[in-house]
This record gives structure tokens, sequence and C-alpha cells, in this order.
């Protein structure tokens, strides 16, 4: 009896055990089924989740990249001289010279004189062209010749005119990009700070900070101080003494590229003391030229002011070289039509003359 009955227990133990089990089976199997069909979804879900976290992490990564670039890129400070407008010159003795910068070297593209044209399919100007602008511009503003001394103007810081070659490119230094009003101020500013003309060795040893202050009313101080006070350091360097005069005795060529090599000295600078310094036949092409040629035809409209200053070099002749240069840039200062700000209803021989071969050969209207 008490077997019977401890036996009808073990099988209801044994038939539970087996229906939980069971159950536990069939509830896994019933897991497994929704965790098989849930993972795709699941995996595609935190797939595009890392996709998602991974494109916010490259933009942030280039947002902090773009922040430490303008951190460490300063824009470039305009030349500004106004601060030192008020200094007086006998201030200008105690300026404490700036820190030596290093210089930035040329490269050799940029030092090789070009003496090709790099339009060479251009066939203007003519010599015949020329000889009639030459007549044309000594008819308005009279005849133009080279005299027969150099002698370095005391009322004037002049381009080139001067019989000492390291100050003739001094003074066409101080001419770049301002006017001759301007680039003779600071000569003399200049002069009168270091006691007088071709002071080289005091505005060598005083410094750029005291250059820039004796200079600066001519604009783009900063600038000319450095390239001018460089300049003296190479020449003394290499030369032992403040003088490129040696330049006399060497070729056209061999000259420029000389002067080529200054950081801050392009072609229109060392032009200006070939031609008017060196009495050489060189065209040198500065702003009131540049614009002339352009609208007289006789050089691509495209060409930059170096490209048009090897272009005219080499097609204008050696004998128009000086005259066309001195009357196209008294032309383009005086003349009503052809001023940088030219009045309108004006009209200009020069312009009548060439005006239909710049319409056939430079293709505009």
């Amino acid at each position: 009896m008490l077997f019977s009955k401890i036996r009808k227990i073990n099988l209801s133990s044994a038939k539970t055990h087996g229906a939980r089990t069971m159950a536990a089976t069939h509830a896994n199997s019933r897991r497994s089924a929704r965790s098989a069909a849930t993972t795709p979804a699941r995996q595609g879900l935190r797939s595009q989740m890392r996709i998602t976290k991974n494109k916010h992490t490259v933009a942030s990564e280039k947002a902090a990249i773009k922040q430490e670039i303008k951190t460490k890129i300063k824009p470039e400070a305009a030349d500004d001289d106004s601060s030192l407008s008020s200094v007086p010159l006998s201030s200008l003795a105690d300026a404490k010279p700036a820190a030596k910068s290093p210089r930035k070297s040329k490269s050799k593209k940029q030092t090789q004189h070009v003496t090709a044209t790099p339009f060479p399919d251009f066939a203007r100007p003519s010599v015949k062209e020329c000889e009639q602008a030459h007549a044309i511009l000594t008819g308005l503003h009279g005849a133009r010749t080279r005299p027969a001394q150099v002698v370095a103007s005391k009322s004037a810081a002049g381009c080139g005119d001067s019989p000492s070659v390291l100050d003739a490119l001094v003074r066409t230094i101080l001419s770049q990009n301002t006017s001759s009003a301007n680039s003779t101020r600071a000569k003399k500013s200049m002069d009168a700070v270091y006691g007088g003309s071709d002071r080289w060795d005091a505005i060598a040893s005083g410094g750029q900070a005291k250059l820039q202050a004796a200079i600066q009313c001519g604009g783009l101080a900063a600038t000319k101080s450095k390239v001018i006070i460089n300049i003296l350091e190479a020449v003394r360097s290499k030369y032992g003494a403040y003088s490129l005069d040696h330049l006399f005795n060497a070729s056209d060529e061999a000259a420029m590229n000389e002067m080529l090599a200054f950081p801050g000295v392009g072609p229109k600078t060392a032009s200006c003391v070939l031609l008017f310094c060196l009495q050489r036949p060189s065209f040198a092409v500065d702003t009131h030229v540049y614009r002339l040629t352009g609208v007289m035809g006789w050089r691509p409209q495209e060409a930059t002011r170096e490209q048009a200053q090897a272009h005219l070099d080499a097609k204008v002749p050696d004998e128009l070289k000086y005259p066309l240069h001195v009357l196209l840039i008294s032309h383009g200062r005086t003349c009503g039509a052809c001023m940088a700000k030219a009045a309108a209803g004006e009209s200009c021989k020069l312009r009548e003359a060439f005006e239909y071969e710049r319409k056939m050969y430079c293709n505009v209207k």
C-alpha cells in the first residue's frame, strides 16, 4: 500500500517535470525563433547606428581640423603705416631694429631674364607701328632723348636715375606701387633720417624698424624696408662693400639676372635700372605702359605685366625703347582719354591711330 502510493507520487512528479521540461523547451524554441527573426533587424539597426556615429565623428573631426587651421593661419596683415605718421624724423634715430626674418629664395625661373616673347604668334607691334606711335607721342608731348650723363636727382626719387647702381635700385624699389610724389617723400625722409644720401652702412646697421619708420610716407614701408635691408646685407656679404657698380661691365642678361635674384626685385624694377642707370636698351612696363599697350593692341589682352614686358622688349626696336617708355608714361599721366580714371567723351590721337588694329588683332569690340 505504502509502495503503491510512493510509486504514484513518483509518476506524478515525473509527469510534472516532463511537462515543465517540454514547456521550457517550447519557450526556448520560441525565444530562439524570435531571436533568429529579429537578429538581422537588430544587426541592421546596430550597423546603422555605427554608421551614423562614424559620420558624426568624421564631421566633428573635420570641424576640429578647420578650427585648428583658422587658429594657426592668421589673415595677411595690411600694410598700414598710419600709426607712424605722427613720428617726428628726429626721433627715428632711436627706433629699435626689427627681428630679422629668414629670406625667401626665388625659384630659378623667377631669377632668369626672359629674352624671348611668350607670345610668338602675336605679331604686334611691328617696327612701323612703333615708329608711328613714337611720332604721335612726340607730337603730343615733345621729343624725349636719353641724357648723355646720368645725374641723381636731389628733388625727386626717380626710377633708376642715378650713376650708382645700388642707389638706382633702392630708388626704384621706393617707387614700386606708388606715385612719384610718394616715392620722393620717402627718399627725402630717408636721407633726412640718416644724414644724407647713400648712407648704406647706417641704414643696414640701423635695422628694418628704423628704415620702415623713415619711409612710411611712401607706402608699403614694411615690405620695402625689408627688401632694401636684405639687399644691403647680401651685397656687403658678397662683395665686401655696398656697391653694385660692377654691373656696368656686365652683359644685359647678366645684370638683369643678378638684380632679379634679390627678393622683392621683379622684371620692371630691374629693367628700369638697366634702362636709366646702366643706359641699356630695355623696355620697362609699368602700370601706364601696360594699360596703354593694351589699348593699342600691342599685347594679348590676357597677358600679365611680366609677360607684356617680355613680349614688348622683344618687339620694340632698341633705339625706341627709351623714348617710347618715357613718352607712354607721360601720356598715361596726362591724356584725359588714357588716364587711369579717364573722362568720358575725351578723344586721343594715339587711341584713334591704333583702334582698327586693336579690334582686328585682339578680338575686341
